[in-house]
C-alpha cells in the first residue's frame, strides 16, 4: 500500500472520534471501516475479548 493510504486502528484506549481526529491531525480522510473480532484463550477454549477496528486513510490532497 502506498503512503497515500494507512490503515489507522483505533488503539483499546481511544474513541472512534479520537482515531478520527488522528487521522485528520496526519492528513488522512476516512474511506474505509474494517472490523474484526479479537479471541484469548481460557481454559483450552477461545473466549471473545474485543473487537478490534481499522480505518483506511486516504492522504487528502491540498
Amino acid at each position: 500500500m502506498s503512503k497515500k493510504q494507512l490503515w489507522f486502528e483505533v488503539e483499546e484506549n481511544e474513541t472512534i472520534e479520537q482515531c478520527l481526529g488522528r487521522m485528520r491531525q496526519e492528513g488522512y480522510m476516512p474511506m474505509g471501516r474494517k472490523e474484526e473480532p479479537v479471541f484469548h484463550i481460557v481454559n483450552g477454549e477461545p473466549t471473545y475479548l474485543r473487537q478490534k477496528i481499522k480505518f483506511k486513510g486516504v492522504l487528502m490532497e491540498e
